[in-house]
């Protein structure tokens, strides 16, 4: 089992950047592909970013590719995500998951407290 924290988050201005963090516990960490996730008020939860467990292949939502910026290290059991050129449709609560491909791996619920993303228009 993974146990996982982000930090990070804050209030931002439009066009700005912010990186997130995600530290993860577990003996299994290194094993996992992991993704980002967020959620806005009164919307689902929605795919952002994956990185396969080697940083061989990254994935990204079509409406931050080419902004964000998904990293991982694996030594220090932590996951990044560099946002530049935030948007005011970026605001939402950020949480990291371990994921299969776009999708957070089935059966997964250890969810951390997420960090909240402002950004300001």
């Amino acid at each position: 089992q993974v146990q996982l924290v982000e930090s990070g988050g804050g209030l931002v201005q439009a066009g700005g950047s912010l990186r997130l963090s995600c530290a993860a516990s577990g003996r299994t960490y290194s094993t996992y592909s992991m993704g980002w996730f967020r959620q806005a008020p009164g919307k689902e939860r929605e795919f952002v970013a994956a990185i396969r467990w080697d940083a061989g292949r990254t994935y990204y939502a079509d409406r931050v590719k080419g902004r964000f910026t998904i990293s991982r290290d694996n030594a220090k059991k932590t996951i990044y995500l560099q946002m530049n050129n935030l948007k005011s449709e970026d605001t939402a609560v950020y949480y990291c998951a371990p994921a299969t491909g776009t999708e957070v791996v089935r059966g997964f619920d250890s969810w951390g407290q997420g960090t909240q993303v402002t950004v300001s228009s």
